[in-house]
């Protein structure tokens, strides 16, 4: 059959992930009526539809979402191909990195000029990823994960483990008058949805309560958990390589008491095979900031 333009499909995959015609349009830089017409002809070339019209809005059918979900990765590998090919004619090459987003955003990030310094000819396209993914339909070169070592059909190796403890601002303690963990279950709490039990699990480790302390405020990241505590909202229970800078300039105070042992860890993963020498590169340079905290955090304890 004649491949649809690229106009077309790229109107219905914004169309489908808005489920609107009118973000759609907005996203595209087109009207509506223009994002209508297109997605018409195309359900025109296909011969079938792809959305149904209910009231004033749009919703998939089951032949649209198929094809939506194929079309969404599909114009990725598309992407990463493109990326790859300008940095090849800049003379670089490209890596493209499922990450997740606290972690990005609080470790990664920050650290990340010292990669570029010392390799100006590899360029990263950092993407957000929260669940392992098939590196066969998601094109992407490595991916860090935090879990188990169970990612199918990937190699996954260890990073280092996470040490969760209890933090607050500096006013909030000097408001609820808190100068040891004791008064912690009577002041208001911060919470990662997705941890809800480690409060309670703190507890139980410092011997203050044996009762699961899960009220509070809840938030779906830790990035949200940190301004939260910054802002005094309450008090958060965070990993603390995440507020290593914070903590350092006093922003945040790290209360007295046990760090809470994940059972989790921190794993960077690729697809099985010989990895690129771009990818190789970036796991050295990661395994060598490892090694720099680990020895930053030695020092510090003699």
């Amino acid at each position: 059959m004649r491949l649809p333009s690229l106009t077309h499909l790229r109107c219905f995959e914004a169309a489908a992930r808005h489920q609107s015609f009118t973000s759609a349009g907005e996203e595209l830089g087109l009207t509506q009526s223009a994002v209508s017409k297109k997605i018409k002809e195309l359900e025109t070339d296909l011969g079938f539809d792809l959305f149904q019209r209910v009231g004033r809005g749009v919703v998939l059918t089951s032949a649209g979402q198929g094809l939506a979900a194929d079309l969404a990765q599909n114009l990725g590998a598309l992407r990463n191909s493109l990326q790859k090919a300008v940095a090849a004619g800049a003379g670089k090459s490209a890596l493209r990195i499922a990450v997740l987003p606290t972690f990005a955003n609080r470790w990664l990030i920050p650290r990340l000029p010292d990669f570029f310094d010392q390799h100006p000819e590899i360029e990263l396209n950092l993407l957000t990823r929260l669940e392992p993914f098939d590196f066969t339909r998601d094109p992407f070169d490595l991916a860090i994960h935090y879990g188990f070592d169970n990612w199918p059909g990937a190699q996954m190796s260890p990073l280092f483990g996470e040490q969760m403890v209890p933090i607050a601002a500096p006013a909030f303690l000097e408001r609820h008058g808190l100068t040891d963990p004791g008064g912690l279950p009577h002041v208001p709490l911060l919470h990662l949805d997705s941890r809800s039990d480690a409060w309670g699990d703190w507890f139980k480790s410092a011997g203050i309560s044996r009762q699961m302390r899960q009220d509070g405020r809840y938030f779906d990241q830790y990035s949200m958990v940190i301004a939260a505590t910054i802002a005094g909202l309450g008090a958060a229970i965070v990993p603390i390589d995440m507020v290593a800078q914070e903590l350092e300039a006093g922003i945040l105070v790290q209360m007295q008491g046990p760090a809470l042992v994940s059972n989790k860890r921190y794993f960077l993963v690729r697809p099985h095979g010989v990895a690129s020498e771009p990818a190789q590169q970036f796991e050295l340079w990661l395994r060598k900031q490892l090694r720099n905290l680990k020895r930053s955090a030695h020092e510090e304890m003699e």
